[in-house]
């Protein structure tokens, strides 16, 4: 990866005209926007469509795109809604929020009357589409259709003869759910539809992707229900135990995430073949792929199933360069990110050298004065991936404002920035990570425009407010365009991004 930089924003931030940011014509402004602004890179959230908790990281596949990432007013121009059907839903009120229940109550009822006049069936791209996928979207479907069946709950409550896949039930609710499932189907494919022209576009304009893969699936998820040989279930098809960290400074009884973990000797036995087809797949929809929780792939820590923290468990080996070699070998390399942050152990480090994949530094770690940290610049070799916070870090305001007055005076004494308004310090600490030595640096969009609390995404372990946040049209105004031009620019990561009068100036010259 050349010297460059871009910009961390979830899709669904984006401002749209129904509710939630998506692949509508706000996205296509945003890559132009992003190109204006001498940027390489956008990040994003994992796209899989959410469940519990309203969060990317808890879907119900891992191969599945979100429905309410379609865009309406592509499907109004394809003339299977009209826009009065669309404008007569209420998707909440408030433009800078994601108002969820709405939009489950509102999108996929649209979503159904487009494919009713679609005449889907009919259609030889998306059968072709339905064939090429089919190794996870029979799954998939069948699993959204059945759900529905059992009122939406969980499928280790459904009746046991499909909870447990026996033949004639799969037959049964096949026949019976035929139309849901293509409704199912007929989803996966105008998403797959709608992003891959966005993608294209980004491309065409010089900016690349960089997706987000969660290390664990969901329990409830089509991936557990269809292959429970992969994860470590009992007899019944319940987990014997779980994923989480262990209690640390951040948290007194850890964090108990609640996925099924893998049981990695089947994995191993298969050649991986489960993870080949996955990272396959995703590099069909990114550029670039972020491995969340790379931790967890040298040792994972393993909970036993019901309890009710994590102050139990304890830590197992994983299957550790095997899996990346193997991956590898079968697709060739490729450009991975490797999520390394957190509590780092001599073998992790290891893993990530023998990987050679960049690791993630976060500057909203690095100002504590009474601890040595790998985290402040001075630090950094070229390979690894700057951020000034993540999608679960405070804003850079926020942090700022909350730090106490010893780690506060050994900010200001390492940026020697004591002059700066006290309004502007944020701008700063951009400034710190983009002058950086790191190949490649990555600023959250609220960290650029100086927001507060309110625009935060994510708080760990908390349910509620999360992943709601979304930017008003007129933020990006022309003044703070060309200040991010200009801090790229000085710090030499346009990489191929100049504006056209900058190159034909160069080219006078």
């Amino acid at each position: 990866m050349n010297r460059a930089s871009g910009v961390l924003l979830p899709v669904t931030s984006l401002p749209s005209k129904y509710g939630i940011g998506c692949f509508s014509r706000e996205a296509y402004e945003f890559i132009d926007w992003l190109k204006e602004a001498g940027q390489t890179y956008w990040q994003i959230l994992p796209l899989s469509p959410t469940s519990y908790g309203d969060s990317p990281y808890q879907s119900f596949s891992s191969f599945a795109g979100n429905p309410y990432l379609i865009d309406l007013e592509a499907l109004i121009g394809e003339g299977v809604l009209t826009e009065e059907e669309c404008d007569a839903c209420d998707f909440g009120e408030a433009s800078f929020a994601v108002d969820y229940e709405k939009m489950y109550l509102q999108r996929f009822t649209l979503l159904r009357l487009a494919y009713e006049r679609s005449d889907i069936s009919q259609n030889p791209e998306f059968n072709r589409f339905v064939q090429e996928n089919a190794c996870w979207l029979e799954d998939y479907a069948l699993f959204m259709a059945v759900k529905q069946c059992f009122d939406g709950a969980a499928w280790s409550q459904w009746a046991e003869d499909i909870r447990k896949r026996w033949g004639f039930a799969l037959d049964y609710y096949r026949r019976e759910c035929y139309f849901e499932i293509e409704f199912f189907k007929y989803i996966q494919f105008k998403f797959q539809e709608q992003w891959c022209k966005l993608k294209d576009y980004a491309n065409r304009q010089g900016i690349r992707i960089i997706g987000d893969m969660p290390i664990y699936v969901a329990f409830d998820s089509a991936d557990a229900w269809a292959n429970p040989e992969m994860f470590q279930f009992d007899s019944e098809y319940q987990p014997v135990a779980v994923a989480g960290c262990p209690p640390d400074a951040f948290s007194a009884t850890g964090q108990l995430w609640g996925n099924p973990l893998y049981r990695w000797e089947y994995h191993r036995q298969t050649g991986y073949q489960w993870w080949c087809r996955r990272l396959e797949h995703c590099f069909r929809l990114y550029d670039i792929m972020r491995i969340d929780h790379f931790r967890g792939f040298d040792e994972y820590y393993s909970i036993p199933w019901g309890e009710e923290t994590a102050e139990n468990g304890h830590w197992e080996k994983g299957p550790g360069m095997e899996l990346f070699t193997t991956l590898q070998g079968r697709l060739g390399p490729k450009d991975i990110i490797a999520e390394d942050l957190g509590l780092q152990t001599p073998s992790v480090h290891k893993l990530l050298e023998d990987s050679g994949y960049p690791g993630m530094k976060v500057l909203e770690f690095a100002f504590d004065p009474g601890e040595e940290t790998g985290y402040l610049p001075h630090c950094y070799d070229k390979n690894c991936v700057v951020y000034t916070g993540t999608h679960d870090n405070e804003t850079l305001v926020q942090w700022y404002r909350g730090l106490d007055d010893e780690s506060r005076a050994f900010a200001e004494e390492y940026l020697d920035n004591g002059d700066t308004p006290e309004e502007e310090k944020y701008w700063d600490f951009v400034r710190l990570a983009m002058m950086s030595t790191a190949d490649t640096c990555i600023i959250p969009l609220q960290d650029y425009l100086g927001l507060d609390q309110d625009a935060r995404i994510n708080k760990p372990s908390t349910l509620g407010g999360n992943w709601v946040w979304r930017m008003e049209k007129s933020i990006l105004s022309q003044e703070v365009t060309d200040k991010i031009y200009g801090l790229t620019k000085i710090s030499f990561r346009l990489d191929g991004q100049e504006r056209d009068h900058d190159k034909e100036a160069r080219v006078k010259a």
